[in-house]
């Protein structure tokens, strides 16, 4: 996955991020860390193909945008459906990574749903609707959702925030355990520079529109 002099926004001649370039590798977790509103969730929205860059490229296993199913976005507002359960919400991810538009209730989209749920905690509230669930937990079910799917590419805002200290311990651990095993990308947007430090392979921070690399985490430990 790499961007080629990219440069990100809502208006030419106003960008965000402006002719940035870099290169991620399968296996990698990158975290992104900066000020608010200087535009993290912009270069997010961008790489999920929700937004189009204002200059430059971006590739994304070899081609401008991701397969359908390819990529696993967790955004800060979550994007869940609040009048249907947890199980129907994390569903939909197995759908999208698993099963033609055809065969949307497939046995291995049962399994994978259930097992997602499982590892964020939630079994107890399967057939709970989302609304009446707390932040918290709405956030696991957006992260059960990204596990269902098995994405090669995760894109995730924030997507620890809400939650108590264990619950998020074991979450990131989970998604992180994902990613090593299935040798995915993540990129991860985390204003907890400690934190951010934890999870990462390579820490990057925006700032002065630009996105600069600040030190790959293994060359920090190895010191």
């Amino acid at each position: 996955m790499s961007g080629h002099d990219l440069s990100v926004g809502y208006e030419r001649n106003n960008e965000l991020l402006a002719n940035i370039s870099f290169e991620f590798k399968p296996g990698e977790i990158i975290a992104i860390n900066g000020a608010s509103g200087i535009g993290k969730t912009t270069l997010l929205r961008t790489l999920a193909g929700l937004l189009n860059p204002l200059n430059g490229e971006v590739e994304i296993f070899g081609k401008s945008k991701g397969a359908r199913g390819e990529i696993g976005y967790i955004p800060q507002r979550l994007g869940l459906i609040r009048h249907a359960s947890v199980y129907h919400n994390v569903m939909l991810g197995a759908k999208a990574g698993h099963t033609s538009e055809w065969f949307p209730f497939s046995s291995k989209c049962k399994v994978l749903t259930i097992e997602a749920i499982e590892s964020v905690g939630l079994s107890h509230k399967l057939r709970t609707p989302i609304r009446k669930l707390s932040g918290g937990q709405q956030r696991r079910v957006a992260v059960a959702r990204t596990l269902a799917q098995k994405p090669r590419l995760i894109l995730a805002d924030e997507f620890l925030a809400e939650l108590d200290e264990e619950t998020l311990n074991a979450v990131m651990q989970k998604v992180l355990d994902y990613v090593r095993e299935s040798n995915a990308i993540m990129v991860l947007v985390e204003h907890d520079f400690e934190r951010a430090t934890q999870m990462a392979d390579r820490l990057f921070t925006a700032e002065d529109n630009k996105l600069v690399e600040i030190f790959p985490m293994e060359d920090e430990i190895d010191e």
